[in-house]
C-alpha cells in the first residue's frame, strides 16, 4: 500500500452497471478529504457520458463503515472564513456533479453514514441501507458548532420534510436503518449481504429495466398528492405564512435551549430558510458562508477540540505504562440496589454483558431493585431502545442476593451504597473473607479518600475508587480514582471495564472529592453564599443557565439532595479549609427536612406542577442578610471563578493527570460549557492573569475562599497558559 493508492475503484460489470468501491487505504474508516475531491472528479468526468454506465452504485469496501464525515483534522487545518467556505463550496461542486448524472444513482449504505458522507448519499437518487444495527445515519455537525457544508441543509428538507430535516440538523441525532426509512431518510433496509444486489435492482427499476431481462418496466402507480406527509410539507414549506410561523416558533425554542451560546442552530435555521424561500442556489451560497463562518468560530474550535481529547482518552489505559493490559471481567458484584446500584448493575448487564449479582442487606430492599431495574429496562423497551429480547436478556444477566457468598465468582465487585466510610471498610472486609484474592473492590463514593476505605484491607493494591454520576445509566463519565497502592493493572481493568459500559473515562489520583466532586462543591457553595447575600434563587440559576451550564447550580442541589452535598461539603471542609465551608443555613435546611426533590422540597417546590416554584422557606432558612441589586453582582463569573481555581489546585497537587483530562471531566460529568473546552480552556481563553486579578479581587470582598493557586500564579507572571502559548491562545 503506498501514500498514493486512491481511495476510489471504479469497477465496470458484464451488465452495464458500474460500482464505485469507496476504501480510504490510509485509515480505518473513510472521511471526507480535499484530495478525495479530485478523485470524484476523475470518476464523474468518465461518467458523464450517457452511454458509460446504465446506473451507478456507491458502495465502500470497508466492513463496518460507508462514511464516517469530514476528517476532522482537515477541519482544525481551516485558518480562515475564506478556507472554510471554499472547503464547503469544492463538496457542493462533487455532490452537483454527482447528482446530474444522466444515469440512476444508489448508495449502498452499510456501517456509519454521517456528516459529508449522508451529504454524498443525499446527492444521489436513492438510498439502500443494510439492516445490521452498525448503520447509523445522520448530520451531527451541529455537536462540532456546525452545519453540513455539502448540501445537507438544502437537499434533506427536500427529501424527508421540514419539520423531520430540522430536528436532524439541530439536533445531530443519528439513526438506525428502520428510523432512516420511516422518515423517508431511505428507501429499502435488506440485509448485508443482499445489500449490493438490492442496491442495482432499485437503479435498474429507476432506469425502468428488469435487471435479469433488461426490459422495460411497467411505472409504478404515482403516490397521491393528499397523503399526511405532502399535506405538512405544503404547509410548511410552501405556504408563505405557515413557513413563517413555523421558524418563528423552531427560532424562540432554539435560542431557549442554546441561550445565544452556540451560534450554529442558528446559522442551520437561516440556511435552511433561505434556500426554501430564494432558491436551492442562493441557499448553497448561504450554506458556504455559514460553514465559513462557524468552522473558524471559537465554539466549534472548542467542541472539535474536546472531540479530540475524548478520542485520546479512549487510546489510554489509565496508567503510565501503555503496555499494562487489562484483566478480564465477565461477572460483576453490585453492593447496594438503590438508584445508583440499579443504575450500575444496568451498565454492567446491558453494556458490558456481564452477568451481575446485586446484594442488599434484606429481602425487601433487593426485590425493590430488582423492581427498579426492571421498570428501567421496561421503559427502554416502550422507548424502542432496546427490543423485547434484549431486554429480556439484561433482566436474565442479574441475579439478587441478601448473602455475601455468592459473588465469590465476580472478578470486579462495585460498591454503590451511601457515603458512610465504616460502612464501605466494612463491605470491604466481607468481600475479602471470601479469599478470593484477585477480585478488585471498587467503591462508588464521591467524596471519601479510598485509601482511608482500603485502610486494613488485605489486599490494598486491588481496592480502587469508581465514581459514577446519577443517573449512573445516562450519565456519561466515569471518574476511575487510584491510591498510591492501587495495582496499574488494577486500573487498566476498570478503566478498560468503563468503555465497555459506554462511559467517557478519566483516571485521577486519590484525595478528598477527587477530582469533580471537589471542584464542584466551591461552585454550588459559592451559589449558596450568593444567596445569602439576597440574590434569588431563581436570578442565580437563570445566571449559570444563561453562560452555558445545562442546569442552575441551585436546581442541581435540589438533585443531588442538599443533605447529599452538605455531607460531602464537610468532608471537603475538613480536609481543604474555609474555601470549601458551605454557608450555616445549608445546615438549616437539612435539619428542617427541605433537602430537595426527594423531600418534595428545597431550594424548589417540587409538587409535579410543570413551572418550578421557589420554596418560600428559603430566604428564613438560609439567612438572607440583605437584599441586594443584584445588576451589580457578577453571579457566573463568581461561581465559575470558583471551579476554575479548584480545578488548578487539582492539577497542581497531582490530582489530575493533565489539563485535558480535566476539562473532559467537567464537561462530560458536571456539565461545564462544552462551547467553552472546559475550566483549563476558559482559564487559557481569559488569560491567567485576567484570572489571578479578578480572583484576587473577590478575595478582598469575600475573603480566603478566593485565594489563587499557585499555579495560576506561576502562569501568570511566565504569561503561560495550561495548553501552552500565551494569553487568548
Amino acid at each position: 500500500m503506498t501514500a498514493g493508492e486512491p481511495t476510489l475503484r471504479l469497477e465496470r460489470r458484464d451488465d452495464g452497471i458500474a460500482v464505485l468501491w469507496m476504501d480510504d487505504p490510509r485509515e480505518p474508516v473513510n472521511t471526507l478529504r480535499p484530495e478525495l475531491a479530485d478523485e470524484f472528479r476523475q470518476v464523474l468526468d468518465v461518467l458523464q457520458e450517457a452511454s458509460a454506465a446504465k446506473a451507478l452504485i456507491i458502495i465502500s469496501a470497508k466492513p463496518d463503515n460507508f462514511i464516517a464525515g469530514a476528517n476532522l483534522d482537515m477541519l482544525q487545518s481551516v485558518k480562515s472564513i475564506a478556507e472554510g467556505r471554499e472547503l464547503a463550496e469544492l463538496s457542493q461542486a462533487v455532490h452537483m456533479r454527482l447528482a446530474s448524472l444522466p444515469m440512476p444513482v444508489v448508495a449502498a449504505i452499510h456501517g456509519s453514514c454521517l456528516g459529508g458522507g449522508l451529504e454524498l448519499a443525499l446527492a444521489t437518487d436513492a438510498r439502500v441501507a443494510s439492516s445490521d444495527q452498525v448503520t447509523r445515519l445522520g448530520l451531527p455537525e451541529v455537536q462540532l458548532g456546525l452545519l453540513p457544508g455539502g448540501g445537507g441543509t438544502q437537499r434533506l428538507a427536500r427529501l424527508i420534510g421540514l419539520a423531520p430535516a430540522l430536528r436532524l440538523l439541530l439536533t445531530g441525532r443519528q439513526l438506525d436503518a428502520g428510523q432512516a426509512l420511516t422518515q423517508g431518510l431511505v428507501d429499502a433496509v435488506v440485509d448485508r449481504e443482499q445489500l449490493l444486489d438490492a442496491a442495482m435492482e432499485r437503479a435498474l427499476t429507476m432506469r425502468g429495466l428488469h435487471r435479469r431481462t433488461g426490459r422495460p418496466l411497467v411505472p409504478p402507480p404515482v403516490a397521491s398528492p393528499f397523503n399526511r406527509r405532502g399535506f405538512v410539507h405544503f404547509l410548511l414549506a410552501r405556504n408563505p405564512i405557515g413557513r413563517q410561523l413555523f421558524f418563528a416558533r423552531v427560532h424562540r425554542q432554539t435560542v431557549d435551549k442554546t441561550r445565544g451560546n452556540y451560534p450554529a442552530p442558528e446559522r442551520i435555521l437561516e440556511v435552511v430558510r433561505k434556500g426554501l424561500e430564494q432558491g436551492r442556489v442562493n441557499g448553497f451560497a448561504a450554506e458556504a458562508r455559514a460553514f465559513g463562518d462557524l468552522v473558524v468560530s471559537p465554539q466549534s474550535r472548542a467542541l472539535v477540540r474536546m472531540f479530540f481529547a475524548t478520542r485520546a482518552l479512549a487510546r489510554e489505559n489509565g496508567v503510565d505504562d501503555s503496555r499494562i493490559e487489562a484483566s478480564d471481567v465477565d461477572a460483576v458484584g453490585v453492593l447496594g440496589a438503590g438508584l445508583m446500584g440499579v443504575g450500575i448493575a444496568y451498565l454492567c448487564a446491558a453494556k458490558a454483558g456481564s452477568s451481575v449479582t446485586i446484594r442488599e442487606r434484606d429481602q425487601a430492599s433487593l426485590d425493590k431493585g430488582l423492581q427498579r431495574l426492571g421498570e428501567l429496562v421496561d421503559g427502554r423497551v416502550q422507548r424502542k431502545r432496546l427490543s423485547r429480547e434484549e431486554g429480556e436478556a439484561i433482566v436474565g444477566r442479574v441475579a439478587g442476593t441478601i448473602d455475601v457468598t455468592p459473588l465469590e465468582s465476580a472478578s470486579l465487585v462495585i460498591e454503590a451504597v451511601f457515603e458512610d466510610r465504616d460502612l464501605k471498610r466494612k463491605l470491604l472486609a466481607e468481600v475479602e473473607s471470601l479469599d478470593q484474592d484477585q477480585v478488585i473492590f471498587a467503591s462508588n463514593t464521591s467524596s471519601i479518600p479510598i485509601s482511608e476505605i482500603a485502610a486494613g484491607s488485605r489486599h490494598p493494591a486491588n481496592v480502587i475508587g469508581m465514581h459514577y454520576f446519577s443517573p449512573a445509566d445516562r450519565m456519561p463519565l466515569l471518574e476511575v480514582v487510584i491510591t498510591e497502592q492501587t495495582a496499574p493493572q488494577v486500573t487498566a481493568t476498570c478503566v478498560a471495564y468503563g468503555k465497555r459500559q459506554g462511559k467517557t473515562v478519566i483516571a485521577v489520583r486519590d484525595g478528598a472529592g477527587f477530582y469533580t466532586s471537589r471542584i464542584l462543591a466551591p461552585y454550588l457553595n459559592e451559589a449558596a453564599w450568593l444567596l445569602t447575600e439576597g440574590v434569588a434563587v431563581q436570578t442565580i440559576d437563570r445566571a449559570l443557565v444563561d453562560f452555558g451550564f445545562p442546569l442552575g447550580p441551585l436546581a442541581l442541589l435540589d438533585d443531588i439532595g442538599i443533605d447529599v452535598a452538605y455531607k460531602v461539603s464537610r468532608v471537603l471542609s475538613d480536609a481543604f479549609g474555609l474555601r470549601m465551608q458551605a454557608p450555616e443555613g445549608m445546615q438549616r435546611l437539612v435539619e428542617e427536612g427541605h433537602v430537595g426533590r426527594k423531600s418534595g422540597r428545597g431550594f424548589y417546590v417540587h409538587d409535579g406542577r410543570p413551572r418550578r416554584r421557589v420554596n418560600d422557606a428559603v430566604d428564613e432558612l438560609v439567612g438572607l442578610t440583605s437584599e441586594k441589586d443584584t445588576g451589580t453582582i457578577p453571579i457566573a463569573e463568581r461561581c465559575v471563578l470558583q471551579m476554575v481555581n479548584e480545578a488548578a489546585r487539582c492539577l497542581e497537587s497531582g490530582i489530575l493527570r493533565s489539563a485535558r483530562d480535566g476539562d473532559v471531566g467537567a464537561v462530560f460529568g458536571l456539565g461545564f460549557p462544552p462551547f467553552l473546552g472546559g475550566p483549563f480552556r476558559y482559564a487559557d481563553t481569559l488569560g491567567a492573569a485576567k484570572v489571578v486579578d479578578r480572583l484576587s479581587h473577590f478575595a478582598e470582598l469575600h475573603g480566603e475562599r478566593y485565594q489563587p493557586a499557585e499555579i495560576l500564579r506561576g502562569l501568570a507572571e511566565r504569561g503561560q497558559n495550561f495548553y501552552g502559548g500565551g494569553p487568548g491562545q
